[in-house]
């Protein structure tokens, strides 16, 4: 029997949401979709009529921490009264109907391919039929960016992700995603057009845009594009937006894309390029091509064309078969100085995976230690490219103030949430000012 929301109450959901950014944008659009359903949107998990929980799953220790924030929820005095908990995202995909017999506490489960479905799902855990009778006017952007609730749109950041494809055809030896979220698809330009316009509209002054391989977006058209063209268009129809491209993998960095960069002042000539190792045979057993050589002439092509260019990376420590030897030279590349931010995680050995199956297995502790080596030899590689932007005038999107009342915001070389911020003596959160950045304290900045 489904509840009762009388008058002109509208049943509320709460998320919480686990994971990297691409789970960040696929909530925001799971809001969206229960918005304009009529459904009222929450913070507090705990006061919602129903709560869902969008998992990660790429990792073992991500699908560990969805398990327990699942229990959390399902501890919520709510939940244990009735409010439905509907699991969503990369778990159910991964997992499929074995999941529901191992997390009894969940009413509905909804992995990746149909959260589109949210409304109906979460309509028939509810008990209450669609359309709901007081679906509101003012409804919230596609991507969900805004915290405007019933008085109309509003942006809670000054920054929104926008996912321009979805799934994968790599099959990197010890990744999940292909099997999580399937074959690679572009968005169509129109799709991902409408979603940054109604971020705009809400007072969005920087996109993010992200997939799983950004690089790639286009190839799969019936009459091909490519990100080169997808960025110039939106480049020049919001040409007071910063634009922010992520996750690009080598192969997408093409002398097209670079010429965009180059051309346009609002897209922000940041390169965040996923090398995952440096030596040849270690790539190759990743199903990865590249070797240290290559990215080494990669990184001196941006640099040459887009002068001053912000170079961010990932690396994976104690992949089968990575030797001390291996290792060093993995440090002594992050020893260079190429990158501006370096980001380190140890090989997860992944159930299902190739890479689980290789021989030369590392023993877990030694990626530890290895994974916080590296990460050493990168913050000391890095620190003196921080350091030498003292002296420099930046624009800076202006966030928020910490508790202590201290401004701060981010310059184009920072990515949200993952390169450090810029503190600042005054401004207003969307705003941006113009500072000359006085000091650096390892990834963070000081503006004046």
């Amino acid at each position: 029997m489904g509840a009762n929301f009388e008058g002109a109450r509208r049943p509320s959901v709460a998320f919480v949401t686990l994971g990297c950014a691409k789970n960040e944008a696929d909530t925001a659009r799971m809001r969206s979709r229960l918005a304009e359903a009529g459904f009222a949107l929450a913070d507090d998990p705990g006061l919602a009529d129903a709560v869902v929980v969008n998992t990660c799953s790429f990792i073992q220790s991500a699908t560990e921490e969805s398990i327990e924030a699942v229990f959390d929820a399902a501890g919520l005095p709510n939940v244990e009264a009735g409010a439905p908990l509907v699991v969503a995202g990369c778990m159910p995909a991964r997992y499929g109907d074995d999941l529901a017999d191992e997390l009894v506490e969940a009413r509905a489960f909804l992995p990746c391919s149909r959260e589109d479905d949210i409304a109906v799902v979460m309509a028939d855990a509810l008990g209450v039929s669609l359309p709901l009778p007081d679906v509101r006017e003012g409804r919230e952007p596609l991507g969900g960016a805004a915290e405007g609730r019933e008085g109309g749109a509003r942006a809670a950041l000054p920054y929104a992700y926008v996912k321009i494809s979805d799934g994968c055809d790599r099959f990197c030896s010890y990744c999940t995603i292909p099997f999580i979220r399937g074959r690679y698809r572009s968005f169509t330009l129109e799709q991902v057009r409408s979603e940054v316009s109604s971020h705009v509209e809400a007072g969005v002054r920087e996109i993010v845009l992200i997939a799983q391989d950004t690089g790639r977006w286009g190839e799969d058209f019936e009459e091909p594009s490519s990100l080169a063209e997808l960025v110039s268009t939106l480049a020049e129809e919001f040409p007071d937006t910063w634009l922010r491209v992520m996750y690009l993998q080598p192969e997408g960095v093409t002398e097209a894309y670079l010429d965009v960069v180059a051309e346009h002042a609002n897209v922000c000539p940041y390169f965040d390029i996923p090398l995952q190792h440096v030596d040849a045979g270690i790539l190759r057993a990743m199903n990865r091509t590249g070797s240290r050589a290559e990215f080494e002439r990669l990184v001196e092509r941006i640099l040459s064309r887009v002068p001053d260019a912000t170079l961010r990376t990932t690396l994976i420590v104690g992949f089968p078969g990575e030797t001390e030897e291996l290792f060093e030279e993995l440090c002594d590349f992050v020893e260079e100085g190429l990158f501006d931010y370096v980001g380190v995680f140890p090989y997860s050995r992944e159930e299902g995976t190739r890479a689980a199956r290789l021989d030369g297995q590392v023993d877990e502790d030694e990626k530890a230690e290895r994974a916080q080596r590296l990460r050493d030899v990168a913050d000391a590689a890095s620190a003196p490219r921080i350091a030498a932007r003292i002296g420099r005038e930046m624009d800076v999107i202006v966030e928020g103030a910490e508790e202590d009342g201290q401004i701060y915001g981010r310059a184009m070389c920072q990515a949200p949430e993952v390169d450090g911020v810029t503190y600042l003596p005054s401004g207003e959160p969307g705003e941006v000012v113009r500072v000359r950045i006085g000091d650096t304290l390892l990834y963070e900045m000081e503006g004046e």
